[in-house]
């Protein structure tokens, strides 16, 4: 029976583990999941920033489920306490959107081994290690997603450094190699790739007024985005209207990445 339209763009009823979820654009994807009625299991590093974004969904609906727990992805070790803290819960999941990130900008010859290992693990391979991890929860379920929050770095070459964007090109071919793989599990696999965004993560490159300038003038809406923007596709590509697809990676992006002159 097919479902009505009220129910193809609600997630009541659904859980969402989401990363990265104390700043930025992943702090806009757990208030636009809430507001299409999901219940929330929020992690990032930093505790206080964490508990302060889970109490602010919390105070909206009492009824709702929004826990949290601290952890960095980057660390195996973490990776593997967040799993534990999952079965410890008993929570069904629905639903992963993982946003974590770092980048450090600078030449390839200047990256030290440890600098661009690290870089590799967080943007790379805590979310090719999660997926594993979680795939027990998500295919229980007919109808389950995953969406990575990728970037254009990992499209084409900007200047934010070589193993950022190499990571997050490896990210967006994990997208499309689970995709295929998971399709007959019932899980759909996707990436945003976001161009500069209004986060603190961009404030320091942003604040210089002619790189600023160089970053507009290669973007056709002649702005910068705000992470809500980024979080609304996010939040789409996780609802039952989005059913037919995966294996995607979708720019939100101004219109950088078609801008060739």
């Amino acid at each position: 029976m097919r479902s009505l339209p009220a129910e193809r763009w609600s997630l009541a009823g659904q859980t969402v583990l989401l990363t990265g979820a104390s700043h930025g654009i992943g702090l806009a994807c757990a208030r636009e999941l809430f507001a299409f009625g999901a219940h929330l299991l929020l992690v990032a590093r930093e505790h206080d920033a964490l508990e302060q974004a889970a109490e602010e969904l919390r105070s909206l609906d009492r009824d709702r489920v929004v826990l949290s727990f601290s952890a960095d992805l980057a660390s195996p070790e973490q990776r593997l306490e967040l799993i534990d803290w999952l079965n410890d819960l008993g929570e069904a999941i629905h639903v992963f959107v993982h946003a974590v990130g770092a980048n450090l900008t600078r030449p390839v010859l200047d990256f030290t081994e440890a600098e661009w290992r690290s870089l590799f693990e967080i943007n790379l391979f805590s979310g090719f290690e999660l997926s594993r991890l979680l795939h027990p929860w998500l295919s229980r379920h007919p109808a389950s997603a995953i969406v990575f929050i990728g970037s254009v770095a990992g499209l084409t070459h900007v200047r934010t450094g070589a193993p950022y964007g190499v990571a997050k090109a490896g990210l967006h071919q994990l997208v499309r190699n689970l995709a295929c793989e998971w399709a007959s599990d019932g899980i759909r696999v996707n990436a945003v790739a976001p161009w500069y965004t209004r986060t603190r993560r961009t404030a320091s490159a942003l604040s210089d007024p002619d790189y600023r300038e160089e970053v507009l003038a290669r973007t056709p809406l002649g702005r910068i985005a705000e992470p809500e923007e980024i979080a609304s596709l996010v939040a789409f590509l996780c609802l039952p209207a989005a059913s037919y697809i995966t294996g995607q990676i979708i720019a939100v992006d101004g219109g950088f990445s078609a801008y060739g002159f």
